[in-house]
């Protein structure tokens, strides 16, 4: 047998390899066995798609699994709020405006729209300010006060601010806490991803790439650093992929320690000294409780639902029945489930899904004081919020292969159409048949 002969064979070996193990895993892929069925009307910010998900972009109502309307002219939607008279306010960004000053030709945009819905919904306002890129510069959450202001997180700048009538009235610059890099436009620095309203002029700032969240007043800054750095904390996650950095020669930074929270999305304010976080980075949600230390602690941690490890959520809401609605990014899912964190009801999505709210109520912090208060009534649910002390530890997390696990996320940030299934083992696979498949067509030229 020639090389020529053997090269055809390697290729062959190859691609039998990758066939075989993509129709088993499909094959023997737990099915989630959602109930779409159910009357819920629930609204879904879409990231979108395509490369950077910058394209595709959507903000829909659903009821049960089916859609009732779909407003997609931005690149991106974010956080979404249901404003008192029904209309929805959302955080975008946006590529192709004219006029630009900090960039020729076309440029990104990016803030706050108000939309109304409806059969033909259309977008009736919009606050938006110029970025150098639509990449890790938008603004993910916007609140209306009652002031009339509405509080914006903004990753360009790397602050938060309040704004009225197209009129910046207040700010808070993380600059004050945290180390700042020369130009924090032209970086992925800290990523402030939201901020929510917990108290009067209070605010829960989450600042992922210090694996942290803020408590701040408005009037006296940062009162409390949730996750806050100690001296025998691991720095490295906050230093990847060029985020955090000693520039001011003190030889620490302000990273918060990744076994609690390790770049985290959407956290909600359950009440005093108890937080819901979508852990990101280590794929689960989980409560944290302050203790009498002083020190925040997981007491109930989500790894997998309906047979399927969480991957890369962004957004987890306690509703008033005591369940918790989930946006699982990378899996393309919104699921709600019960404390015990079976799946109660479920969609897959499109696209990529940041955060999904529950009608008629949203995301509502203090929802432990204010269903302890018996106003749960107000929503028609019974409001049995239960005691998480009591719940524990849901599902576990396997450890993962290095470097190949972060190889898996990159590729399902750069190919989100890969299935939920798609894990380090089919990567493995993949990667060993393609080398095969390669090293075969080389002997075959090599013999020519």
């Amino acid at each position: 047998m020639d090389w020529e002969d053997r090269g055809g064979l390697v290729i062959i070996a190859g691609v039998i390899l990758f066939i075989l193990v993509i129709a088993a895993s499909f094959a023997f892929a737990p099915v989630m066995g959602i109930d779409s069925e159910q009357e819920k009307m629930t609204f879904v910010g879409s990231q979108g798609g395509g490369p950077g998900w910058h394209e595709y972009g959507s903000i829909s109502l659903l009821e049960g699994g089916e859609q009732i309307w779909r407003e997609a002219s931005a690149s991106s939607y974010f956080d979404v709020t249901v404003l008192e008279n029904g209309n929805v306010l959302v955080g975008f960004m946006n590529s192709g405006y004219s006029n630009c000053e900090l960039s020729s030709g076309e440029c990104v945009r990016t803030g706050f729209r108000i939309i109304e819905g409806g059969g033909d919904p259309k977008v009736i306002e919009e606050y938006s300010f110029e970025v150098r890129t639509g990449k890790d510069s938008e603004v993910h959450a916007v609140s209306m006060l009652p002031s009339g202001e509405f509080l914006i997180s903004d990753m360009d700048l790397e602050r938060i601010f309040t704004v009225k009538d197209g009129e910046v009235t207040w700010s808070w610059e993380a600059r004050t806490v945290y180390d700042e890099p020369k130009d924090p436009t032209k970086r992925d620095w800290l990523h402030i991803n939201d901020v929510d309203v917990i108290g009067e002029d209070r605010y829960l700032v989450s600042v992922r790439n210090a694996n942290q969240i803020l408590i701040i007043d408005r009037n006296e800054g940062v009162v409390e650093i949730i996750n806050e750095d100690y001296d025998d904390s691991d720095d490295a996650s906050c230093k990847r992929m060029g985020a955090l950095e000693d520039t001011n020669g003190d030889g620490d930074i302000q990273c918060g320690d990744p076994s609690i929270l390790n770049h985290q999305h959407n956290p909600q304010w359950l009440g005093e000294g108890k937080i819901l976080v979508a852990d990101s980075d280590n794929d689960r949600i989980v409560e944290l409780h302050r203790g009498e230390n002083g020190k925040w602690e997981p007491v109930w941690v989500l790894y997998e639902a309906g047979g399927i490890e969480l991957n890369w959520p962004r957004d987890a809401d306690k509703l008033p029945s005591g369940n918790i609605l989930i946006t699982d990014t990378l899996n393309k899912r919104i699921i709600e489930v019960d404390p015990q964190g079976k799946i109660v009801w479920g969609v897959w999505t499109q696209f990529i899904p940041y955060e999904a709210d529950r009608l008629p109520y949203g995301e509502i912090n203090g929802i432990e004081e204010v269903c302890g208060n018996g106003e749960c009534q107000g929503f028609g649910l019974e409001g049995n919020v239960k005691n998480s002390e009591e719940i524990g530890e849901i599902g576990s997390k396997g450890s993962g292969v290095p470097i190949i696990s972060d190889l898996l996320f990159i590729t399902r940030v750069l190919l989100p159409e890969i299935p939920y299934w798609f894990k380090e083992l089919q990567l493995i696979a993949t990667i060993i048949s393609v080398t095969m498949v390669g090293a075969g067509w080389k002997m075959r030229r090599q013999s020519r």
